[in-house]
């Protein structure tokens, strides 16, 4: 069985935390869009920061060089690749921008569905000021998961839910 699953959300609704639910099921992989231009930014000075200048920094520094070459969609296909070649079943996808997911999933020939993660009351936050986080409900997935549980129920709700997806759609 092999899943390739784009996961998005704002920021903070817990996407990580539920790769890593799936990762004690699953063998798992999680990779990220925005992990080469971190790299990129560090040259440039950034520092992890995780502040509403730094995100949108990011977010300029990445669709700057999806414009120039595709480097963010090249690094994920070299990736996911990869990942076809491994014993790993899930890959985990993170791209923020609708375009970008557009773009992946129609160069893995529909080998990749979309998942996006909302949270409950208590991720109220709406607007981050840039591109990448503020156009994040923009695009058509093909499922949706609400993180609105305390975090012990949150595990088995989303492991349900995944294990649906894995039995509907895995190969």
């Amino acid at each position: 069985m092999k899943l390739t699953i784009v996961i998005n959300g704002m920021g903070g609704v817990g996407k990580d935390t539920l790769c890593r639910f799936a990762a004690e099921r699953y063998k798992t992989e999680n990779i990220s869009s925005i992990t080469p231009i971190k790299e990129l930014a560090a040259v440039c000075g950034w520092q992890g920061e995780k502040t509403d200048r730094a995100r949108k920094f990011l977010s300029d520094l990445k669709a700057l060089t999806a414009e120039y070459n595709d480097y963010p969609i090249n690094y994920l296909l070299a990736r996911y690749r990869e990942f076809l070649s491994s014993d790993a079943e899930l890959l985990f996808v993170h791209i923020r921008e609708p375009g970008e997911i557009e773009k992946f999933v129609r160069k893995t020939d529909g080998g990749a569905i979309t998942l996006l993660i909302r949270g409950g009351a208590r991720f109220s936050r709406s607007a981050y000021g840039n591109a990448s986080d503020d156009g994040v409900e923009d695009y058509p997935y093909d499922f949706v998961f609400v993180n609105d549980r305390p975090l012990d129920e949150t595990r088995e709700a989303f492991l349900s839910f995944l294990d649906g997806i894995v039995s509907e759609r895995g190969n």
